[in-house]
Order: C-alpha cells, then sequence, then structure tokens
C-alpha cells in the first residue's frame, strides 16, 4: 500500500475526531471529515490543505452513501474508516421515550453499520482499516447512562464481530474506548449546562487514577495508530485510552 492513505473521520470537525484528522493530515494522509455543522466543518477543512469535507447525519444511509461516493470522488480510494460520531443524553429509565433511544442507537450503531457496508467495497480493495470509537462506559457500568452504554457496548461487539467477518478480506476493524475527554461533549452531546459539566467534570477526575480527564490528542494517538503499518497484526481489539478509569 502506497504510504499515504485516504481515511474518512466522522464527527471530523471537534474534539476527539478533529484532533484525529488533523494528526492524520500532518502525517502526509488525505482526510475527508463529517459532521452535522457547516462552520466546524469549514473551519476544519481550513485548518490543513490535506483535509475536505462536507455536512453529513451519521444515521442517514443517503449520507453515508454521498460520503463514500465524495470521497471516492477526491482520491480514488478509502484505506481508513474512522466511526468517531457519536450521540448520548444522561437518560434516567425513568425518563426514557422511543425517540430519545432510537436518537442514541441510530448514530453510535446504525451509523458505524451503514458507513462501513457504503465503504467496504473500496476498504476491500485497499485491505483497510475501520476505527470505532467507543467509551470506557461500553464495558464499565453506569446509572444514569444505560442507553448511551449499552450503545456503546454494541459498537464494541460489532467491531469484535467485524473483525472476524472481515478477516479473510484483509481488513482490520479495532476500537478506542475513550474515557472522560475534554471534548465539549457534557455541554454538547449531552446538553448540561457548564455549571452541571463542571460539577462533572470533578467528580470524574477524582475517580480516575491517573488524575486528570484526557484530552483529544490522547485518543488521536491511538486512533491514528491503529489505523498504522504499525498494527497490522492487531484486530477486534478494543483499546481503552481511558486514565485507568475502567479498573476503577
Amino acid at each position: 500500500m502506497q504510504s499515504e492513505k485516504v481515511v474518512i473521520v466522522t464527527g471530523g470537525s471537534s474534539g476527539i475526531g478533529k484532533a484525529a484528522a488533523l494528526r492524520f493530515a500532518r502525517e502526509g494522509n488525505k482526510v475527508f471529515v463529517t459532521g452535522r455543522r457547516p462552520v466546524p466543518i469549514e473551519e476544519t477543512i481550513a485548518e490543513h490543505a490535506n483535509i475536505a469535507g462536507m455536512v453529513a447525519d451519521a444515521a442517514s444511509a443517503e449520507d453515508a452513501t454521498r460520503t463514500i461516493a465524495r470521497t471516492v470522488d477526491l482520491w480514488g480510494r478509502v484505506d481508513a474508516l474512522v466511526n468517531n460520531a457519536g450521540a448520548g443524553a444522561i437518560l434516567p429509565l425513568a425518563d426514557v421515550t422511543a425517540d430519545r433511544i432510537r436518537d442514541i442507537f441510530s448514530v453510535n450503531v446504525l451509523g458505524p453499520s451503514l458507513l462501513a457496508s457504503a465503504a467496504l467495497p473500496h476498504l476491500t480493495a485497499t485491505r483497510g482499516t475501520i476505527v470505532n470509537v467507543s467509551s470506557t462506559f461500553g464495558h464499565k457500568p453506569v446509572a444514569g447512562l444505560s442507553h448511551y452504554a449499552a450503545s456503546k457496548a454494541a459498537l464494541e461487539h460489532l467491531t469484535r464481530c467485524w473483525a472476524l467477518e472481515l478477516a479473510p478480506l484483509g481488513i482490520r476493524v479495532n476500537a478506542v474506548a475513550a474515557g472522560p475527554t475534554e471534548s465539549g461533549a457534557l455541554t454538547g452531546m449531552m446538553g448540561l449546562s457548564p455549571e452541571q459539566a463542571a460539577a462533572i467534570k470533578e467528580q470524574e477526575r477524582a475517580r480516575i487514577p491517573l488524575g486528570r480527564r484526557g484530552v483529544p490528542d490522547d485518543l488521536a494517538e491511538w486512533i491514528v495508530r491503529l489505523s498504522s503499518p504499525a498494527s497490522e497484526w492487531m484486530t477486534g481489539q478494543v483499546v481503552a485510552v481511558d486514565g485507568g478509569l475502567g479498573l476503577a
């Protein structure tokens, strides 16, 4: 395989996704980012000449097809797919509705499945890689986040199942399970006030054995590494990058 890769990163205009996109681009790869908001997409594209992108809904089958088509139109191939876009909510069981559950699973489970399926012929051609972005809570129980956690548990098991299914095609599938990270998710995806977010951050920091919350580059390092030849004999693994929270 040529050293320059073509990489797709969903949720690539902020937080972990943006950090990964920039790291891929700075290493000489071509990167296509997607997200729901046009301004952050435009700002990310402006940060590096190797980045292109478009507004896309990670849960849309039509947008999955368009994402792959646009990437291939630009660069002729797909070497790596990073399923980073995520949805979540603090959602006690007493407050659940069908729509809120559906919203979480449509982004965290349906979306990666649709995009991986659309990318499959191109990943087969390049013997490429898929990296799914999970969470510590995909394998560690937590109160009040049950449906978010269950969706990430599903994504981790998809990772293992796809690894077995796609290994004969030469496609590797791994995941990074992110611990609490300074990505804006608490006030964005989780919908908390700044004051609520600050309180939760302090609680999380106190529980993390290494004594701090993560930063996006902590995760970007492993996303890039799992997509590289350095990990060519590794598939079906979920790498926890969480300061030891999963052990606590």
